[in-house]
């Protein structure tokens, strides 16, 4: 923010010493004028007005080592929400549950803009012989995209921003940059990780792998309709973001039904659109309307319903920051 701030000002309009008029509306047509001609003016502090019963005002500077604390009881914050929102589980759950979504560090595929999925890229296998085919094939792609430094470091920072928060369970993706994040975040924990098929990349076939640029020169039409329509876009058959969605859905229940009342998730961005849209009552059609930082952290509250409320979205402070989120 630099030397930027907002003046904040408390007026007693209860006083009888404070005479206040009111300038006449100005016709709407002036409008635009005045949104033209205003401009922002730049502050040295952030100040906060207190006023005293003898009706004077006056101004503390707020620098950054005395912000004031909010208490979040007087916030306004939504503290119940039965039957507002879609049921993931159709049932009762046995206690209301939080649940942290995270996005693994920043892998070698993110680092060289390819699309990164879960089956094997078409082209390459088009290379290799049938026996390495059939290798590759039987693993997957969890050993082809694995995390860089970068992606480490970031695993790093999402452990210590998440030290204070106890979790009775973590539920992370089998493949290896989500698995390799998972090991460093949950690190020290006493219980195992929970590997989970569920939560593993939608398969993108013979895109899969290829740069941005190369899959929109050799594959244009399947390209763009992925895109610009991922909710149409089908190859071999199958619609991978409807999929996706039932596959959502589904491990929504299983997670929510699990024993415990804090869940950590590291899993991949599609897969974590998949959960939030799903959570909030979207359908695939809006696939693209959210967008999770390598080392994003997302927070669902669940009630005892299974109904949904997200509190918050793509938090990377602690990217950032040395910033700890409180338990």
């Amino acid at each position: 923010m630099g030397t930027s701030g907002i003046i904040f000002s408390t007026t007693h309009l209860c006083s009888p010493s404070n005479s206040i008029s009111f300038p006449s509306p100005r016709p709407w047509p002036l409008l635009p004028q005045l949104r033209t001609s205003t401009r922002a003016l730049p502050l040295s502090r952030i100040r906060s007005s207190v006023s005293s019963s003898s009706s004077s005002t006056t101004t503390t500077e707020l620098t950054p080592d005395k912000l004031p604390t909010i208490d979040s009881s007087v916030t306004g914050g939504a503290y119940d929400f039965t039957k507002a929102t879609t049921s993931l589980t159709n049932e009762l759950i046995s206690s209301p549950k939080k649940v942290t979504l995270l996005r693994h560090g920043l892998s070698t595929w993110n680092a060289e803009s390819r699309i990164q999925m879960f089956c094997i890229q078409h082209h390459l296998l088009c290379l290799l012989s049938t026996v390495i085919k059939l290798i590759i094939c039987t693993q997957g792609s969890s050993d082809l995209s694995v995390l860089t430094e970068v992606g480490e470091e970031q695993a790093e920072r999402c452990k210590k921003a998440l030290e204070n928060i106890y979790f009775d369970q973590c539920f992370a993706s089998p493949i290896s940059r989500a698995k390799q994040t998972a090991e460093i975040v949950w690190q020290g924990r006493e219980k195992p990780l929970v590997y989970l098929d569920s939560l593993r990349e939608i398969p993108l076939y013979h895109l899969e792998g290829m740069t941005n640029v190369d899959a929109k020169r050799i594959y244009p039409k399947e390209y763009t309709i992925w895109r610009e329509d991922p909710a149409n876009f089908i190859m071999n058959g199958r619609y991978p973001a409807r999929d996706l969605w039932i596959t959502a859905r589904d491990c929504w229940k299983e997670m929510l039904l699990s024993p415990g009342e804090s869940f950590l998730v590291v899993t991949h961005k599609s897969i974590l659109r998949a959960l939030i849209c799903t959570a909030l009552g979207l359908d695939p059609e809006r696939f693209r309307s959210i967008d999770i930082n390598n080392g994003g952290l997302c927070v669902f509250n669940f009630n005892v319903r299974g109904e949904a409320m997200l509190k918050g979205l793509n938090m990377t402070a602690h990217m950032y920051s040395d910033h700890v989120y409180p338990g």
